[in-house]
């Protein structure tokens, strides 16, 4: 047995035993969301998507589940016990035999096209997620599709998101951090988008109406989902203090829209235990 063999089936081993080992927690994120047989789910907004995704696919893989994590613009490189395995390489055909050769239940794989110097890795193109998504034995590719350098709030340049036709699901999030905080450069990505489409002046504090136009404006931050794909929308962070109450008002707000897409809101806190608190739907 070679030595990648060996670390794979290492990697399977403990993934089986933290499966037989949970309790109370199963299922919380994949039925918090929906999440349906032979999804495409892409992840799209700011404050937290890179920590949803790895949770997501570690759940599905306790499950049995054959997972695949990637990006169509840049993550940081996943830290030890966030994949299962990690294949780096500009040739797309190198990441279709790579996927074909490593896809089994237990172990979630993380595919990119290259190393940048941030420590981040450049994504696939989105026909590469179409392709594997429609041709391979994948139970569920999970992509982040938006960046947001780290902010709660964003609103997408002309570009973003960039989003996978094959998608049946975006997870549009938002860091509910984000709510009363100063509308500038510091707390929020592309700050002049964002005022344009809210009407709140630069230097003003963000509210929860701004939060819920956000959400749902056609320029909003699930701008580009195709018309098939169904919505939810995830309000991060809600451990920080009055988050819960803030979470319910700004999903009151967005659910009185009635934004044909958005199917639920969903009140998380994706650092902590359980990573949902509470689901609301229309």
């Amino acid at each position: 047995m070679g030595q990648n063999q060996k670390i794979i089936f290492s990697l399977i081993d403990r993934f089986m035993k933290e499966a037989q080992n949970r309790e109370g927690s199963a299922g919380l994120l994949t039925e918090a969301l929906g999440i349906r047989p032979k999804e495409v789910i892409s992840l799209v907004g700011a404050g937290g998507k890179t920590t949803l995704m790895f949770r997501i696919a570690k759940e599905l893989a306790l499950s049995g589940k054959k997972v695949v994590t990637t990006t169509t613009t840049k993550i940081l490189e996943p830290a030890i016990g966030e994949t299962g395995s990690l294949f780096v390489d500009p040739n797309e055909e190198k990441i279709k035999d790579f996927v074909r050769g490593h896809l089994v239940p237990y172990h979630p794989l993380t595919i990119a096209m290259e190393r940048l110097g941030s420590g981040k890795l450049k994504g696939v193109f989105p026909s590469l997620v179409d392709e594997l998504s429609a041709s391979y034995d994948i139970e569920a590719s999970i992509v982040e599709a938006d960046g947001a350098a780290g902010r709660p709030v964003k609103a997408p340049r002309e570009w973003e998101p960039v989003i996978p036709s094959s998608t049946t699901l975006v997870v549009a999030i938002l860091g509910v951090d984000g709510i009363e905080a100063i509308l500038n450069e510091e707390n929020v990505f592309q700050p002049e988008r964002v005022s344009r489409m809210t009407g709140i002046p630069i230097g003003k504090k963000i509210t929860e109406e701004a939060m819920a136009i956000l959400m749902t404006h056609s320029e909003g931050i699930f701008k580009g989902t195709p018309a098939s794909s169904r919505v939810v929308a995830f309000l991060n962070k809600v451990d920080i203090p009055n988050g819960v109450a803030k979470a319910k008002r700004i999903a009151q707000k967005i659910l009185e829209k009635k934004h044909p897409q958005i199917e639920r809101v969903v009140l998380g806190q994706l650092k902590n235990e359980p990573p949902v608190a509470e689901v609301i739907f229309p």
